[in-house]
């Protein structure tokens, strides 16, 4: 009976504007229209006005072939997703922190966390800095390159992280580690230091340090990131180090009990 009574309040629009969807979440390399009137029960003018419409929202995306991708609105949606699968709101509650360290350090600043696609974004602020790295919520990262990914994968239960090394470790540079064993070895070491460190894994020219955020039993939730341009001066580095350890015991401390 519930069936019945939700199948007579759907809107038909909605159905097929998921359906539409459905088949460029399907198809990584995107759908053409006409790929999407072979493959769906609609006319041509409906898909073309379905799409036009979610591009419009930045939902979907059309690339200079004429195919249509999913949009980068829809990583914003998620990092959403993420914060309600906890009881609190954590990407509002990082929010201030995020902020106050990009002022600090005049750096671009995340928090990151790993669902079980891999890491996730949840909250950036910008930098004031030239040159500042740009980072926004709703990025996906490599499991394994960054100093955040590293991190965050380090303090998975020990099956759990298993089960990412077990998978295909791709080269981005040629600082990135993609010999499970020896990735294994960086995450032991990077537990024992309490903080994580890249020196240009994911991209040559970033480097980045990171530390771990804690609820109240003491699991680790998140990682804040601070990324930079390579080059900075010892000193420098350090100053960005302490100051994302900091930055990250202090939002520990905020995380409700």
């Amino acid at each position: 009976m519930a069936e019945d009574a939700a199948s007579k309040h759907r809107i038909p629009v909605i159905d097929r504007m998921m359906e539409v969807l459905t088949q460029l979440e399907r198809r990584a390399n995107g759908v053409t229209i006409s790929e999407l009137v072979a493959q769906l029960d609609m006319p041509r003018t409906t898909i073309y006005r379905i799409l036009n419409t979610l591009q419009l929202h930045d939902m979907v995306r059309r690339d200079d072939g004429g195919a249509y991708h999913l949009g980068r609105r829809l990583l914003r949606l998620a990092s959403h997703v993420a914060a309600g699968a906890s009881p609190f709101d954590l990407a509002s509650i990082a929010q201030p922190f995020l902020e106050q360290i990009a002022a600090q350090l005049g750096e671009g600043t995340k928090l990151s966390v790993i669902d079980h696609e891999g890491i996730l974004v949840l909250a950036a602020a910008q930098g004031r800095r030239e040159y500042a790295l740009t980072v926004a919520p709703g990025q996906r990262m490599p499991i394994h390159a960054g100093a955040a990914s590293k991190l965050l994968i380090a303090h998975l239960p020990e099956e759990e992280q298993a089960n990412w090394l077990e998978r295909p470790l791709m080269a981005f540079t040629s600082k990135s580690i993609t010999d499970p064993k020896r990735l294994a070895n960086e995450l032991t070491r990077i537990k024992r230091l309490g903080w994580a460190q890249d020196k240009g894994e994911n991209a040559p020219s970033i480097h980045a340090f990171a530390a771990p955020v804690f609820d109240k039993s003491g699991t680790m939730i998140a990682a804040l990131s601070v990324p930079f341009l390579a080059g900075a001066e010892p000193s420098r580095m350090e100053e960005i180090r302490l100051a994302v350890i900091e930055a990250a015991r202090a939002l520990s401390d905020a995380i409700p009990g």
